[in-house]
């Protein structure tokens, strides 16, 4: 009897036939893995640099790659609001369309504008990847969305590795131009559109379009508690006191020194990651300017970082570690490193060095990325989790932008790309120590924490509270802690 009221109480959401949501989920993964196959992705810097557009290096660097960023900013929150508004579908859509039409620009533009409204439409893709990551939301019951995200991301890194071996193999076994190969992405983007047109737009989201929760018998959610009530229908004015009172429920989180260490991590190394990113193409093309398409190498450094990342996630999860102990020691350590291969990929005369440091540098931030997200969600309602990265990736396009209009921008200093990764060392080297001197204090006041303690159990055991007694005198503490 127990388990028939425990099925009476689920939403009609969670009650959907086992193969209805298998198959969704099935097509959401195939359509992310084929949405990735862009086999000319990885060479579209050599493309603009080359004989087909014949762009100057300058013109790339500080006139051209910096509308990326600008356009990711100016879409960002938009994207960020309409993708839960209009329930992610009409969103993918759009994403699909901004492929289309930045492959139609590489194909058919010649001018810097073209290539400019070219990289504003690539922000707004990378904008509307929060339409694919929380479309999962609204297919599975709240127990399945770690196994299922698992899915939908490990299908999207597949594609990646796919897209980078495709067009490694087409460009130098196949002798095909950059351009054919793009004419080849954009057929894989066009069907990617196709796809999207049979996804099936869900009916509830986390934010805007909430189910119902008197009809369904569901228990009430975060966001129905700040509502004020246990049913989700909405009155009129939920929707502002709602975001605002998370808005001041996010910033009071901010007090929690895991949270608020991690998401600093996310704001200032996703910002400097995404910088190094968005230029080293144009590096690779400074140390070994290419006579010859087939000896360009960046379809197979591309996938062999996506294979070190997935790898490097994949372990990341194993690590048992007493986080709230060791977390600054750990980011100091890692972004310590990261500085030192930024070095060597600018000073080396070496393309492989070069691709080799490149690759170690994109395995060791992704290693850190699904620990942060742990520790940063292990707290949060989805919600607010959702709006936690949020707010974390919109601070850190903000400071990407001040950068890149100070370091990148022609309008500001217009560094060529070898000073521009000497910055991008020192930023993370400044990190890095203010990382490494965090540990230090953090390892000091555990020192004056434990001192007392330990010098209570030498000369007073007897009259030790019994569970600090046992805490101290337990394997597992630790663990506990970890």
């Amino acid at each position: 009897m127990p388990k028939k009221d425990d099925d009476a109480k689920k939403p009609a959401s969670e009650t959907v036939p086992d193969e209805r949501w298998k198959l969704q989920v099935f097509y959401l993964c195939f359509y992310g893995f084929m949405t990735q196959i862009r086999p000319g992705e990885s060479f579209i810097t050599p493309y603009l640099l080359g004989a087909d557009k014949n762009f100057t290096q300058a013109e790339v660097t500080n006139v051209i790659t910096p509308v990326l960023t600008y356009s990711y900013m100016a879409v960002l929150v938009p994207v960020f609001l309409l993708t839960d508004y209009l329930c992610y579908k009409p969103v993918l859509v759009l994403q699909s369309l901004s492929h289309i039409s930045i492959w139609l620009l590489l194909v058919l533009g010649t001018s810097i504008l073209a290539m400019q409204l070219m990289e504003f439409f690539y922000g707004i893709t990378m904008a509307a990847r929060i339409a694919y990551s929380s479309y999962i939301f609204s297919l599975v019951t709240p127990s399945r969305y770690q196994r299922i995200a698992s899915y939908s991301r490990s299908a999207v890194l597949l594609g990646v590795f796919t897209s980078s071996v495709l067009g490694q193999l087409c460009v130098t076994l196949g002798g095909v131009s950059f351009l054919t190969l793009n004419y080849v992405s954009l057929g894989f983007v066009s069907f990617g559109l196709v796809l999207t047109l049979f996804l099936e737009r869900p009916r509830r989201s986390l934010f805007f379009n909430r189910p119902k929760g008197a009809g369904d018998g569901a228990a009430p959610t975060e966001l129905d508690k700040m509502a004020g009530g246990d049913s989700g229908g909405g009155t009129p004015g939920w929707r502002e006191a709602v975001l605002c009172r998370m808005l001041r429920e996010v910033g009071a989180l901010a007090g929690q020194p895991q949270l608020r260490l991690w998401s600093l991590w996310w704001v200032f190394n996703s910002a400097g990651y995404y910088l190094m990113l968005y230029y080293v193409q144009i590096l690779w093309n400074e140390i070994y300017p290419p006579t010859d398409n087939g000896r360009v190498y960046n379809g197979g450094v591309d996938a062999a970082s996506t294979l070190l990342g997935a790898i490097a996630s994949f372990t990341a999860g194993y690590v048992k570690i007493r986080w709230t102990l060791w977390s600054e020691l750990v980011i100091g350590v890692v972004t310590a490193f990261q500085a030192g291969l930024l070095l060597l990929m600018n000073t080396t005369s070496n393309i492989w060095l070069c691709y080799t440091a490149y690759v170690l540098f994109r395995g060791s931030y992704q290693f850190l990325v699904p620990i942060a997200i742990f520790q940063i969600a292990t707290s949060l309602s989805k919600e607010l989790c959702a709006l936690v990265f949020g707010v974390n990736t919109f601070f850190a396009t903000v400071l990407k932008t001040i950068i890149t209009i100070i370091v990148a921008d022609k309008r500001g200093l217009g560094l060529s790309v070898h000073p521009q990764f000497y910055v991008y060392f020192g930023y993370f080297t400044l990190l890095a120590v203010v990382y490494l001197l965090a540990a230090v204090g953090v390892g000091i006041q555990h020192s004056c924490r434990k001192q007392p303690v330990e010098l209570a159990l030498a000369k007073e055991p007897c009259q030790l509270p019994a569970e600090v007694s046992m805490q101290e005198k337990s394997p597992e503490a630790g663990a506990v802690r970890a």
